[in-house]
C-alpha cells in the first residue's frame, strides 16, 4: 500500500503517520506538508527517511509540485492538509480558501487522472454548524458552516462529492469531533489550557464558557481513519465522535484539577464572532459498519495528554516562543505573555 498523507507535519497528520508506521509497517508513506506556522518537523523528527517513509515540503495547491508525486505511484490519499484555526479564519479567510478548497481540488484532479484506489478527505464536525441542546448531527444533516474555516471545509466536502458523482473518484469524507493529544499546536484550546496552566499564565475562555464540544483522543481518531481506509465505502461520509461532550469551562476546570492549579487563572474574554454553541455527531454508522469504537475513556486520554505535555516542555515552549506568542498577544490583548 502506498499512502500519500498531506499535512503530515501537523497535529493529526503526524499522529496518523506515527500510528501507521507502528501498526502497518509494510505500508509506504509519502508525507507532503507546506510547513506553515503549525507544521512542525519536530513532530516526526525521529522517523528516518528512506524506504517506507519520505517527506516532501510543498503546497498541495501547486499542481506542478504535486503531479510528480502522483506519477511515482499513489494508492491512497489521506488529506489532512488544511488551515484549521477558526480565529485565524476570522482575521483572514484567504489562506483557508487557498489551502482548504483549492488544495483539495488539485488533489482530487490528480487523484482522478492517476486513478487512485481511495481518497480520504479528513473534514470536521464544524461543517454542520451549531447544534441546540438536544440531539446529534448524523451524516445526512445539512451543511451549515458559520465561520470562514468551516465554510472552506464544507466547500471541500462538496468538491469531494462532485468528483465522486461526476468522475467516479473513490472519495470518502470523514467528519471528526475535536481532537486532543500529543503534538497539538498550542493555539488549540486543550493544548493552550495545559501549557498556560503549567506556565501559570491566564487561560482565556470565550464568552460564558458554556460552548460544548465532543472530544476524541487523537489515537482513536487515527484508528477510525485506518478502519475507513481498509473498509470504508467510496462515496460515503463517516462521522467520528467519542461522546465526550464538555463545556469549555468544564474542560478547563478538569485540566486545572489534573494539574492541581487554581480556577483563578481562568480569564473570560469577549466571545468571538459566529461562535457555535454546541457540536455533537452521531457515530453509529462507523461503529456498526466498520466495527470501530474508541479505545480510550476521556479521563484516561486526558491523563495521557497532560502527562505528554509535562514530559515534553522543550517541544511546546519552542512552539510558543515563536509566532504563537505574537498572535495571541494581538488577539487576546496581551493575555499570553
Amino acid at each position: 500500500m502506498k499512502l500519500l498523507v498531506t499535512g503530515g507535519m501537523g497535529f493529526i497528520g503526524a499522529n496518523f503517520i506515527r500510528y501507521v508506521r507502528s501498526k502497518q509497517p509494510a505500508w509506504a508513506v509519502v508525507n507532503v506538508d507546506k510547513l506553515t506556522y503549525a507544521g512542525n518537523p519536530e513532530n516526526l523528527a525521529d522517523l528516518e527517511e528512506g524506504g517506507n517513509y519520505r517527506f516532501f515540503r510543498g503546497d498541495i495547491a501547486d499542481y506542478s509540485f504535486m503531479e510528480p508525486i502522483f506519477q511515482r505511484g499513489v494508492d491512497v490519499v489521506v488529506n489532512f492538509a488544511a488551515e484549521s484555526h477558526v480565529d485565524r479564519s476570522i482575521q483572514d479567510a484567504d489562506p483557508f480558501v487557498k489551502s482548504n478548497i483549492v488544495g483539495a481540488q488539485v488533489l482530487l484532479e490528480l487523484a482522478r487522472r492517476h486513478a487512485i484506489k481511495k481518497f480520504i478527505q479528513v473534514s470536521t464536525d464544524e461543517v454542520y454548524g451549531s447544534l441546540g441542546a438536544e440531539g446529534k448531527f448524523g451524516e445526512d444533516a445539512p451543511l451549515c458552516p458559520n465561520s470562514p474555516y468551516s465554510a472552506s471545509k464544507a466547500a471541500a466536502d462538496l468538491l469531494c462529492r462532485s468528483f465522486f458523482k461526476t468522475y467516479g473518484v473513490p472519495v470518502i469524507v470523514t467528519r471528526g469531533a475535536n481532537n486532543f493529544g500529543p503534538y497539538q499546536f498550542p493555539e488549540k484550546f486543550m493544548a493552550l489550557i495545559i501549557t498556560n496552566a503549567v506556565e501559570e499564565q491566564a487561560i482565556p475562555v470565550y464568552g460564558d464558557g458554556l460552548n460544548v464540544r465532543d472530544w476524541i483522543y487523537v489515537e482513536d481518531h487515527c484508528r477510525a481513519l485506518e478502519a475507513v481506509l481498509l473498509k470504508g465505502q467510496a462515496g460515503e461520509i463517516y462521522n467520528i465522535g467519542a461522546d465526550n461532550e464538555l463545556s469549555n469551562l468544564d474542560l478547563v476546570r478538569q485540566i486545572l484539577n489534573e494539574l492541581n492549579k487554581p480556577d483563578a487563572v481562568i480569564k473570560f474574554v469577549q466571545d468571538r464572532p459566529g461562535h457555535d454553541r454546541r457540536y455533537a455527531v452521531q457515530s453509529a454508522k462507523i461503529k456498526q459498519l466498520l466495527r470501530w469504537r474508541p479505545v480510550y475513556s476521556f479521563r484516561e486520554a486526558l491523563k495521557l495528554t497532560v502527562n505528554w505535555y509535562l514530559a515534553h516542555p522543550d517541544w511546546w515552549k519552542r512552539v510558543k516562543s515563536g509566532s504563537y506568542r505574537q498572535y495571541y498577544q494581538e488577539w487576546y490583548g496581551g493575555l499570553a505573555k
